[in-house]
C-alpha cells in the first residue's frame, strides 16, 4: 500500500522529531556521564603532571568515595543503622531527630548532601595522602616501572579489601534526592550532576591558575628540583595533589551511586579506565584537556549507545581515541614536548 505525499511528509516529520529527541537525550546523558569522567580524569592528570606517574589506584579512590558517601548517608538517614548505633551508644540518640530534620525539609536535605559530599571527599583525600606516603613516596626516585607496579598493587588491595570487609554484592544507594523529570530525558538529578561538575572543574582550574599553592603545584610540575631550590615544599605539594585528586574522585563516585542506584566493590574499574582514556584524549597532564576529554568521551559513548548499540559504545570511544592520537599524539589540548639532553 503506497502512502500519499501528505502521509509520507507526516511520517518523515515524525521520524525527524524522534531522531532529534534521541539526539538531545543522548547528549544530555553524555554530558552527565562526561562530568563524572572529567572529575575522575583530573586525578590522573594532576598526578601525572607532577610526578609523571600513572596512578592506577585512582579508580579505587572513586570506589572508596562512593562507599564513604553511602555509609555517611545511611548513618544519618537509615532507621535500622540509627537504631543499632543508638542502642550501642545511647548518647548518639540525637541521630533520630537529626534524621527527621534532614529528610523533613529542603534546607535539611541540602545540608545532608553537603555533609555527605564533604565527609566522603575529606576521607578519600586523606586515604589518597596515606597511599602516597606509604606506597609511592619511598619509590619516588626509583625507575618508573616500580611506582606503576605499586599503584596496581594498591588498586588490587583496596578492591579486595572492600570485597572481603564490606560486601561482595551491590549495595543500593539511598534514593532520597528529589528527582523531577522534564522534557528530553532531562531530570533534576542530571542537572545537579552537570552543574556540580562544572562548578568543581571551574573551581579547580581557578585554584591551580590563581592561588599561591596552585602556582607552587605548577612550578613543581615544570621542574621539581628547581621548585625545591626556590623554597617550595615538594612533599607538601605532592601530598596536596594526592588529596585533591581522590577528593574529586569521591564526588564522582557519589554521583555514580546516585545516578545508577548502587555501589559495588569493582565499580571503579571501567570508569577508571575510561577516565584515564579521557585524560589521554584531552592531553595527559593538562587540566583543561582532562575536562574536555571527559565530556567528549561521555558524549561519544552516549551517542554510540543510542544510535548504534550499547555493546559497541566502548569500541567506538576507543577507536576515536586511537584516531585522535594518531593525528595529534599530545591529545586535543596537549602539546608535544621535546625532551632536551
Amino acid at each position: 500500500m503506497r502512502l500519499s505525499s501528505r502521509n509520507r511528509a507526516a511520517v518523515t516529520f515524525v521520524r525527524d522529531i524522534l531522531f532529534m529527541d534521541t539526539i538531545i537525550q543522548q547528549l544530555v546523558n553524555g554530558v552527565t556521564l562526561g562530568g563524572m569522567y572529567a572529575l575522575i580524569a583530573l586525578g590522573y592528570t594532576l598526578v601525572y603532571g607532577i610526578l609523571l606517574m600513572i596512578n592506577f589506584a585512582h579508580s579505587e579512590m572513586f570506589m572508596s568515595g562512593a562507599y564513604f558517601g553511602l555509609f555517611t548517608m545511611l548513618f544519618f538517614t537509615d532507621e535500622g543503622m540509627i537504631g543499632k548505633v543508638t542502642s550501642a551508644l545511647p548518647w548518639m540518640s540525637w541521630l533520630t531527630p537529626a534524621r527527621e530534620f534532614f529528610l523533613g525539609s529542603t534546607f535539611g536535605l541540602i545540608l545532608l548532601f553537603v555533609i555527605v559530599f564533604g565527609v566522603a571527599a575529606v576521607l578519600t583525600g586523606l586515604l589518597g595522602m596515606l597511599i602516597e606516603r606509604v606506597a609511592y613516596r619511598p619509590l619516588r626516585n626509583a625507575p618508573r616501572l616500580a611506582p606503576l607496579i605499586s599503584a596496581i598493587g594498591v588498586s588490587i588491595f583496596l578492591q579486595n579489601a572492600v570485597l572481603l570487609w564490606v560486601d561482595s554484592k551491590a549495595i543500593p544507594f539511598p534514593s532520597i534526592f528529589p528527582v523531577k523529570t522534564f522534557a528530553y530525558g532531562i531530570n533534576s538529578l542530571k542537572i545537579f550532576i552537570v552543574v556540580a561538575s562544572f562548578v568543581l572543574l571551574i573551581f579547580l582550574d581557578t585554584f591551580v591558575s590563581k592561588t599561591k599553592i596552585g602556582k607552587a603545584m605548577r612550578a613543581t610540575s615544570q621542574d621539581r628540583d628547581a621548585a625545591g631550590l626556590m623554597g617550595i615544599d615538594i612533599n607538601s605539594v605532592i601530598a596536596l595533589t594526592f588529596f585533591i585528586g581522590p577528593a574529586l574522585g569521591a564526588v564522582a563516585g557519589i554521583f555514580h551511586g546516585m545516578y545508577y542506584g548502587a555501589v559495588i566493590f569493582n565499580m571503579g574499574f571501567f570508569p577508571g579506565i575510561k577516565s584515564f582514556t579521557a585524560a589521554v584524549l584531552g592531553g595527559i597532564g593538562n587540566l583543561r584537556g582532562a575536562m574536555l576529554g571527559g565530556f567528549v568521551l561521555g558524549i561519544i559513548e552516549s551517542l554510540g549507545a543510542g544510535f548504534i548499540s550499547t555493546g559497541y559504545k566502548d569500541v567506538i570511544a576507543f577507536v576515536i581515541l586511537i584516531v585522535v592520537l594518531i593525528f595529534k599524539p599530545g591529545g586535543l589540548l596537549g602539546e608535544s614536548v621535546v625532551e632536551k639532553v
